[in-house]
């Protein structure tokens, strides 16, 4: 057995998982709030690899090394952009807005991009309910009024404070788990914890912390390291070939 082949293909396999993750990077990277996916480099062994075959001593074996790719998310903050529009809030530091799936579960997002439904309630770009500090829907007055939405996320209208946006965070984020349009869901056993004193900027939305330049070198990176991969096993299969042919 050639072990080369078998680092090669482990590393072809990494550098799938990486493209993957950069692929949806550049795909979501307008999302609101979006969070990049990560890819980590590290190692694994694998039993030991004798380096004469002809040797039964143990000082002729190493261990057998393979790379090993390990998704993740980065939960650094996007940049804030000034919107004017009056439901569109931000928040500055840690934290997550709460809201109320279809279904009834909750999922939690750093897009603030809110609207008003017929009924007056307020939810999130994909029909989700924002969720107040108490756990309740927030419902505006019926005969409107201008919507002022201070930096703890009370949400006053007109001289009438209709509710407070929940702000929660968690004490281990890697237990959030992405779903689409920028959500996450916690994982079980993870708990969401109430932001004391949150900060939330009003007219204002968090673009996603994808850097596209970067994301676009990553992709010229991975197909260097791709062909690369893809010569040592044919120079390694022919090298064998030949071999083999040789002793007939």
């Amino acid at each position: 057995m050639d072990i080369g082949i078998y680092q090669s293909a482990a590393s072809l396999s990494a550098l799938e998982r990486w493209q993957d993750a950069v692929a949806q990077n550049i795909t979501s990277g307008q999302v609101t709030g979006y969070r990049k996916r990560t890819v980590e480099f590290s190692t694994q062994t694998a039993g030991q690899w004798q380096l004469d075959a002809n040797s039964s001593s143990g000082d002729a074996t190493v261990p057998a090394i393979f790379p090993k790719a390990t998704n993740g998310i980065s939960f650094t903050s996007g940049e804030t952009q000034p919107t004017g529009r009056d439901l569109d809030v931000a928040i500055q530091g840690d934290g997550f807005f709460e809201v109320q799936r279809p279904d009834g579960s909750h999922a939690y997002t750093r897009s603030g991009e809110f609207s008003i439904r017929p009924d007056h309630t307020l939810v999130n770009t994909a029909g989700g309910l924002v969720l107040s500090d108490g756990g309740s829907p927030i419902v505006l007055q019926p005969e409107g009024g201008k919507v002022t939405i201070n930096a703890d996320g009370s949400i006053v209208q007109g001289s009438t404070t209709v509710g407070r946006i929940a702000v929660q965070n968690f004490a281990d984020k890697s237990q959030l788990v992405p779903i689409a349009g920028g959500l996450f869901v916690a994982s079980s056993g993870a708990t969401a914890t109430p932001v004391p004193k949150p900060t939330i900027l009003q007219g204002y939305l968090e673009g996603s912390n994808v850097a596209p330049l970067r994301e676009m070198v990553n992709l010229v990176l991975i197909s260097r390291a791709y062909d690369a991969n893809q010569r040592v096993i044919t120079n390694t299969d022919d090298q064998m070939q030949k071999t083999l042919t040789a002793l007939g």
